[in-house]
């Protein structure tokens, strides 16, 4: 489940049909927006009719330890051409549209697909060429763009992963967010001698459970797209190479947590890829300096994220600062106050958390004294 009202109400209805009344009743009594309710505490307590909320953290499990690698790369000339020009066109964009993220916020995927492989921004840029009507004076600006992608030889990223992938000697998954990255990685690794096998959204189970049981029993390396990651057991491998990152940590936790789990014997290392330079080094430093999720307690990080997000969606609050910035200083700047903002809300959670043990203590003493007071009572009236 995400975290949408809308699916809240489907999942309560779903279990207890009437439970939050019909939708439009729902929509008007507790929606402000898709993801920020009102009337909360009325929400809360329909809620407690039908559903315990149990948090991760409250479970003390233990966990093998995670070995976090970063590594930061320096794009070709032509790929760096390629992303300048790119990130010149969304800015460009972006000012045409006065300030307004939501008409440009999916050009920005343009500069992440950039990072990860020529061939994932070709396929985009093509297909936003051929929306452009004839006439608009963006059409031949889109075409300079496919032009300089005719020019790039090489891919930084897949170079250093073979590195890696050899080094490690062992099973390894990478993940992308691009299918055409795991395509290129996919021949890229086959040239190479290195055995492979995809596993993607749209696979059927069957295939699903082939890919998985050749990635058990022959292959070296799965390379996945997020929507394959969604619910798959890993815990035989414990080597996890992040080829690109997304934007929301929440997704880095999926991933991790395909091999970061109950049954893991391992210490499972993580490596992630980022380029100098770029929208991804601003993304890594946020999500490992600023938020420091990789060192979060397991269930901290969604209850951080989901508390940010009541304001807006972290996606569109880096795309705004990223486009609005006039300098790199000015968006480590914005990117530093964002890290304060989440280190508020996680000393928030953490105080929470001691208060709900401190709470669930007294509880337990106050049953365990009015057990041993009706145990003497029971005792004092035998005759």
């Amino acid at each position: 489940m995400q975290n949408d009202l809308k699916e809240l109400y489907n999942l309560i209805t779903l279990l207890k049909p009437g439970q939050l009344g019909g939708q439009t009743s729902f929509q008007s009594n507790f929606v402000v927006d898709k993801r920020i309710p009102k009337n909360e505490e009325q929400l809360q307590h329909e809620l407690s009719k039908v559903m315990i909320r149990n948090r991760r953290s409250d479970g003390h499990v233990q966990f093998t330890k995670r070995i976090v690698r970063n590594i930061s790369l320096k794009l070709s000339a032509d790929e760096q051409a390629l992303y300048d020009g790119v990130t010149d066109f969304v800015k460009g964009r972006y000012e045409e549209a006065g300030g307004e993220i939501g008409g440009v916020l999916s050009l920005v995927t343009l500069q992440r697909e950039v990072c990860s492989s020529r061939d994932a921004v070709f396929i985009t840029l093509v297909n936003l060429f051929k929306k452009t009507p004839e006439d608009s004076p963006l059409r031949p600006k889109i075409w300079e763009l496919v032009e300089l992608i005719r020019g790039i030889k090489s891919n930084t990223k897949a170079e250093k992963t073979m590195e890696l992938v050899k080094e490690i000697n062992d099973k390894v998954i990478i993940f992308t967010e691009y299918r055409a990255s795991q395509e290129y990685l996919l021949q890229y690794l086959k040239d190479h001698k290195i055995t492979a096998v995809p596993y993607r959204g749209g696979m059927n189970r069957g295939k699903k459970d082939w890919m998985m049981d050749l990635f058990r029993g022959r292959a070296q390396v799965l390379v996945a797209t997020e929507a394959g990651g969604e619910g798959i057991n890993l815990q035989f491998c414990h080597h996890m190479i992040n080829f690109d990152l997304p934007w929301n940590p929440m997704r880095v936790e999926q991933r991790i947590g395909r091999v970061h789990r109950l049954g893991q014997q391992e210490d499972v290392r993580i490596y992630n890829l980022s380029t100098q330079g770029t929208i991804e080094e601003y993304i890594l430093s946020l999500l490992h300096e600023k938020i420091n999720m990789f060192e979060l307690v397991i269930g901290e990080l969604d209850t951080i994220l989901e508390r940010f997000e009541k304001k807006a969606s972290l996606e569109s609050h880096l795309a705004k600062v990223l486009l609005s910035s006039k300098s790199s200083e000015e968006i480590r700047r914005e990117l530093d106050e964002l890290g304060r903002s989440f280190t508020t809300l996680r000393s928030e959670v953490e105080q929470e958390s001691r208060d709900s043990v401190r709470l669930a203590n007294l509880l337990n003493a106050v049953g365990q004294t009015a057990a041993e007071t009706a145990r003497t009572r029971n005792e004092e009236m035998q005759p």
